[in-house]
């Protein structure tokens, strides 16, 4: 009897051991979020989440609510979770730097992700916010190749926010030089908020007297405020209009021709490239072995491990492609368009 009890016994152990390095094996992943007030980011979650979860990983979550304060205490939280990797969409670039040190003195690894975190000590993940830049700028020309151009830029803590401005500014150059275009109004927009960016277009438009032929606007959020104070002046749809993420209403803004491109930056997958490579990054893989990954340079002069992915440009003309990739279904698209475009004619 002895002998069979110790057998059980040996048995029992051996198994919760297995059943414990099953679960090691398994990595808890952190991700702190910097608000859900844009669409986008439940978009790219439910990327992100599902990547994670595949892999045989935990995702755990924090919103900071728009506070960059919070944030830090945030990945304070998750580190005190024990997370074996990062994932943080900064809310300020400059405050997270802390948080940034803390995960590095852990040895856990950090993803940038969207935004971008000043320290080499991070994996860059975003799209080709200059290339982003230049599409809306090259679709608010060709739609108004003269005449007084507005900028309206996005969060002035946000890097991304001046590398979409320096791609605009390259494809707007040519114009400005020749003439054809004059810069009558630029601003930022606190937090990427619509009602900061509604409140900067309306000021400029009152000391512009309404003269104002086209609009360059960074985001899609930004793009619905600029659209709302157009429509107060009734000159919503015969005013260029830019924006980017592909957010449903933006794109249904395009169908109906009151906004007039939309960047569509697929965010399932940024999100899933972002848990896949979380799950690596944890494991001890190397940045620099991460599939498409490239060393580049912030304008800063930080010398990063990045992967850029590609943004596509969404304009009447092929609104086609979101419906195709199930992005947005058709009636979604097409809700209150009569005669628009392809799909919705």
């Amino acid at each position: 009897m002895k002998k069979i009890a110790s057998a059980l016994l040996a048995g029992v152990v051996l198994s919760v051991s297995m059943a414990g390095a099953a679960w090691a094996d398994g990595k808890k992943i952190g991700v702190s979020w910097s608000n859900f007030q844009e669409e986008r980011w439940k978009t790219d979650e439910a990327a992100m989440k599902g990547a994670i979860e595949a892999n045989g990983d935990t995702y755990v979550s924090t919103d900071a609510q728009s506070s960059a304060s919070k944030q830090l205490s945030d990945v304070e939280s998750l580190m005190a979770q024990g997370v074996d990797a990062l994932i943080v969409l900064a809310q300020d670039t400059q405050a997270i730097i802390p948080a940034v040190q803390a995960a590095a003195d852990e040895g856990v690894p950090v993803i940038a992700y969207d935004r971008l975190i000043e320290d080499s000590r991070a994996f860059y993940l975003t799209f080709d916010n200059v290339e982003v830049g230049r599409m809306q700028a090259r679709a608010v020309l060709a739609a108004a190749p003269k005449g007084n151009y507005v900028m309206i830029k996005g969060s002035p803590t946000d890097p991304n926010s001046d590398f979409l401005r320096g791609g605009q500014q390259e494809i707007l150059q040519p114009a400005l030089d020749a003439g054809d275009i004059k810069i009558v109004g630029e601003a930022y927009t606190d937090g990427w908020l619509p009602a900061n960016a509604q409140r900067n277009m309306e000021q400029i438009l009152t000391a512009q007297d309404n003269k104002v032929d086209a609009v360059v606007a960074s985001n899609d959020g930004t793009a619905g405020g600029v659209v709302a104070a157009l429509a107060a002046q009734g000159m919503a749809g015969q005013v260029p209009v830019s924006g980017q993420d592909g957010d449903h209403a933006a794109l249904n803004r395009v169908a109906k021709g009151t906004q007039t491109v939309s960047v569509w930056k697929d965010a399932r997958d940024l999100g899933k490239n972002a848990g896949e490579i979380a799950a690596k990054l944890a494991s001890g893989i190397a940045m620099a072995d991460i599939d498409g990954a490239i060393e580049w340079t912030s304008p800063a002069g930080t010398t990063m491990t990045a992967k850029f992915l590609a943004p596509v440009p969404i304009t009447k003309d092929n609104l086609d492609v979101v419906v195709d990739a199930g992005w947005i279904t058709k009636e979604e698209l097409c809700q209150g368009v009569t005669n628009g475009p392809s799909p919705c004619n």
